[in-house]
């Protein structure tokens, strides 16, 4: 018999009805207190050796209906490795639907989004890097459903970088660029680790929103809020996930930070800066250019051509963590954004943008911070 089930770590599917293997429909449930949906994790089960069609309805009202044209889901038979399957597109059919096609080789099959990070392996991240030589752990705070927001801190030099991920906790290649970027940045022999250890102090928050993780949340907290639109004025009752994590970076000060992200839309890897912030400045600018043209060298994954347009001298959104911390700090700040595609400048037809991917491009990110830090001053 054939079922399907969401009730698990980031688990998101509503089960609209399953007439036969040719008739799986679906849809997605809304992030708590939100309109935001985009996010879908489940398994199939007993379905064997059948060929399967599944439908996902309702798609048109979706927090980013751009996301689906081009788009293909995510299997893995084994939780492990992450395959595409055939997947289409149809705006017309039942307010947007989205179309996948699997025969699967196991008694159960895992579909998602993109291959989810859970809040499991997130601990064991956290507990492997601290257990590293050099390496302290704290909590810097709880988020509404009391669950920790763990702060790594590494390295010993007089710079200051702040890397923090999953804002948006559907965006889970966030956390595994974050695993790449950790696992280099404690490598005791890794020059380039060796060096940044020397020269800065790295702190590490590797998921912003852990209930919005382990709930199947697309884009916001337990409260259906944004935290990227909430860096201006935190509070308590809506986002102490931001507010703890800004109340640290304004005790210890901000050179260079990156918030790491992943787009629906765009299949390129890209950076927006902090255009249009009241204080910009020359110096600013230019190393945010120095830091892409450096990263689109080291990374073949990485480009400039394509991203978001950007805003007018003026008009930057200082509710946004990347405009609020260049203003706040006259510092480099940085939104990285990868694909839930693929890549389009480099596609995988069996894998399209994966998590091995995401952490290679976290290493590289390194690296080009490495080469960027002399031009601090």
């Amino acid at each position: 018999m054939i079922s399907i089930d969401s009730n698990f770590d980031s688990g998101n599917i509503v089960v609209e009805h399953i007439a036969s293997p040719h008739e799986i429909v679906l849809s997605i449930r809304k992030d708590a207190h939100s309109d935001f949906y985009q996010w879908y994790h489940f398994r199939l089960s007993g379905a064997r050796g059948q060929p399967c069609t599944i439908r996902i309805i309702n798609l048109n009202g979706s927090g980013y209906p751009g996301g689906w044209p081009g788009y293909r889901a995510c299997v893995s038979e084994d939780r492990q490795v992450w395959r595409r399957a055939e997947t289409s597109y149809d705006p017309k059919a039942d307010n947007g639907t989205l179309t996948i096609r699997v025969a699967p080789a196991v008694d159960q099959l895992w579909l998602a989004y993109f291959a989810p990070y859970s809040l499991e392996r997130h601990h064991d991240l956290i507990a492997r890097i601290a257990a590293r030589p050099g390496v302290a752990v704290d909590v810097l705070g709880h988020s509404l459903d009391g669950r920790a927001i763990d702060r790594l801190v590494i390295g010993e030099g007089p710079r200051t970088i702040w890397l923090y991920a999953r804002q948006h906790p559907g965006e889970s290649m966030a956390e595994w660029w974050m695993e790449g970027a950790l696992e280099r940045l404690t490598d005791p022999a890794d020059p380039v680790a060796r060096k940044l250890r020397q020269l800065a102090t790295f702190h590490v928050v590797p998921n912003m929103n852990p209930d919005g993780s382990i709930r199947g949340h697309l884009r916001t907290n337990a409260a259906g809020v944004n935290l990227n639109r909430e860096w201006a004025n935190p509070s308590a009752e809506r986002s102490p996930e931001v507010m703890c994590v800004l109340g640290t970076m304004s005790q210890t000060g901000c050179d260079i930070a990156m918030d790491v992200h992943g787009d629906e839309a765009i299949p390129q890897v890209f950076i927006a800066g902090f255009d249009g912030i009241p204080s910009i400045t020359e110096t600013q600018l230019a190393l945010l250019d120095k830091y892409k043209a450096r990263l689109a060298r080291l990374s073949p994954d990485f480009q400039t051509a394509k991203g978001y347009p950007r805003a007018r001298p003026g008009t930057a959104n200082l509710a946004m963590s990347t405009n609020q911390l260049a203003e706040r700090f006259g510092c480099l700040a940085m939104t990285l954004e990868m694909p839930f595609k693929d890549n389009d400048d480099l596609p995988c037809a069996e894998f399209g943008w994966s998590p091995e991917r995401s952490k290679h491009l976290g290493r590289d990110c390194l690296a080009a911070i490495l080469e960027t830090l002399p031009d601090l001053g």
